[in-house]
């Protein structure tokens, strides 16, 4: 039996996280939500957490030249030890995505006109019912995933300049100060 309502297609949104989730790896996350069923749970990619890295620190084989630029992020704090691929795209005005592709099917995206290849260390996952539980407490704002992917910094920046196209609400949670009380 669900214990909660169901929810509207979530694969393929983005989930921006609210301020109430103050601490750790989603603490003004952006999250690619790729995967989701209320049965089986779900599975998104931090978009907006760079590790410093390029690929080419990390996979020295020549055969992986074409990557050696692709910026490296943390994905989430799920399997921090194995590194997998991401396209994001944009054909005949529709966004796309491919996520947990290999090193060797990145490089077929990584030449694309509007395509964003990222490599990730670890994923966001979430058990049957989680995610909804968490939305139902208000820890996550659900945008649509849309071209404008491509064109934003996927660092820190990403979160507040999403919330404040959001409304005018969310516009005075993304410049509020980190500790509003000591104000």
């Amino acid at each position: 039996m669900n214990s909660h309502p169901p929810l509207p297609e979530l694969q393929g949104k983005i989930l921006l996280a609210n301020p109430i989730l103050r601490e750790g790896t989603f603490h003004k996350s952006v999250i690619l939500l790729a995967e989701h069923s209320q049965s089986e749970g779900a599975f998104g990619l931090v978009l907006n957490q760079p590790s410093g890295q390029n690929v080419g620190d990390l996979l020295k084989d020549p055969r992986f030249f074409d990557l050696q630029t692709v910026p490296v992020h943390f994905g989430g704090p799920v399997s921090r030890e194995h590194l997998t691929f991401a396209a994001f795209w944009v054909r005949e005005g529709r966004f796309d995505y491919a996520v947990r592709i290999s090193a060797e099917e990145a490089m077929a995206y990584v030449n694309h006109p509007r395509t964003l290849v990222r490599a990730f260390i670890g994923y966001s996952g979430w058990s049957a019912e989680q995610l909804e539980g968490e939305i139902d407490q208000e820890s996550w704002t659900i945008l649509s995933a849309d071209q404008k992917l491509l064109d934003l910094s996927h660092n820190a920046s990403m979160w507040k300049q999403l919330m404040t196209e959001i409304s005018p609400f969310h516009q005075i949670l993304a410049n509020a100060p980190e500790e509003i009380m000591a104000n």
